[in-house]
């Protein structure tokens, strides 16, 4: 069953699954996991320990941002990359697994065939636009600020809201925190708010926590992201565009963790003026883009057209399986065209 909103009967069916508090439960997230993919998941893992399931587990494809791991229960996650043949295990003998911030298995890389394989009843909470097959029950909320705010939902319309404890609250805040930048975007829904409240009510230290998440960085992440500002920085004027890319060889020079990258689109996107911003980064078989916009520029359709990914209307992410140099040729005879223009302008008159 698909649903955009959290009826009855889809609560029914969901209650109907977990009929049996001593199912094996699998709790699945995106490949390179981000906050809100870490803070619902968690948020669940909590939930379902709260309502007294005794076999949960939480698998990620690889490892996570280190700025993540204060999150309560973190130690109880399974990274496929450093435990494969566990992950698979636990996927394999899921009655019932939730597959968290990802509207499609192909979002979990080496994990794809393993969940595409079990048996288990699978459950999709996201809100990313157009999700895919492969799912048996389906609550996608384009609307939602974040999967996290979907977990609030589901868990008070499953009439548990007095189980929301302080672990559950601080996951979910975390996780809406990082997916509207500090509440600076995908927010513009007061239930967000409305919901961030009811999580700070039940004591955490919200100050406490966008400290950990922003105030966390090294100093071989500063010296990157000054790098990246000073001598990476790309400024298309004329076509209200700009990017930032990153060779293998400067990551390597400035210590590259995982994470170390996150939000550095954000500054490209920040000048005054620009209403498109990516990061290119080159991995070892393909390049990494992330992508953000303003207004009706929609990168989602941008990134599912040319570059293998998808994502939000001003939020994506995709892959090139070309070398850097020619990605960025690609990307900016894209923009010089403003085909990204013409995309979102097709998309709007066929909503009309």
């Amino acid at each position: 069953m698909r649903s955009t909103t959290l009826d009855p009967t889809l609560i029914d069916q969901v209650k109907s699954l977990l009929n049996d508090k001593n199912l094996p439960i699998g709790i699945v997230a995106h490949t390179n996991p981000d906050g809100d993919a870490i803070g619902s998941s968690l948020g669940m893992f909590e939930y379902l320990k709260q309502k007294g399931f005794k076999h949960v587990h939480v698998i990620t494809p690889n490892e996570y941002p280190s700025f993540l791991h204060w999150m309560p229960n973190n130690d109880q996650i399974t990274v496929a990359t450093k435990a494969p043949g566990e992950a698979k295990k636990m996927i394999r003998e899921a009655a019932v697994l939730f597959c968290l911030d990802f509207n499609g298995l192909s979002r979990t890389d080496q994990l794809e065939k393993s969940i595409s394989g079990s048996p288990a009843k699978k459950i999709m909470i996201d809100h990313h636009p157009q999700p895919g097959e492969g799912f048996d029950l389906v609550i996608s909320d384009v609307m939602a600020s974040s999967t996290s705010e979907l977990i609030y939902d589901l868990i008070a319309a499953m009439g548990d809201e007095k189980l929301i404890n302080q672990k559950i609250a601080q996951c979910l805040l975390a996780g809406i925190i990082t997916d509207t930048g500090s509440f600076s975007y995908s927010c513009n829904q007061p239930k967000t708010y409305r919901i961030a409240a009811k999580l700070v009510e039940t004591g955490l230290d919200a100050q406490k926590i966008h400290r950990l998440i922003y105030n966390t960085y090294s100093a071989d992440r500063l010296r990157l992201l000054g790098y990246c500002l000073s001598e990476k920085l790309v400024v298309l004027p004329e076509h209200q565009a700009a990017y930032i890319s990153l060779t293998q060889e400067e990551l390597d020079r400035f210590n590259h963790q995982v994470g170390d990258t996150e939000g550095i689109v954000n500054y490209a996107m920040s000048i005054k003026n620009i209403m498109l911003a990516a990061l290119f980064i080159e991995k070892s078989d393909h390049v990494k883009i992330s992508f953000r916009s303003e207004n009706n520029w929609n990168v989602n359709l941008l990134a599912r057209e040319y570059f293998n990914g998808g994502g939000h209307k001003n939020a994506a992410g995709g892959k090139s399986f070309e070398p850097l140099k020619d990605t960025l040729l690609h990307f900016e005879s894209l923009v010089k065209k403003e085909v990204i223009l013409t995309l979102s302008t097709e998309e709007d008159e066929h909503q009309k």
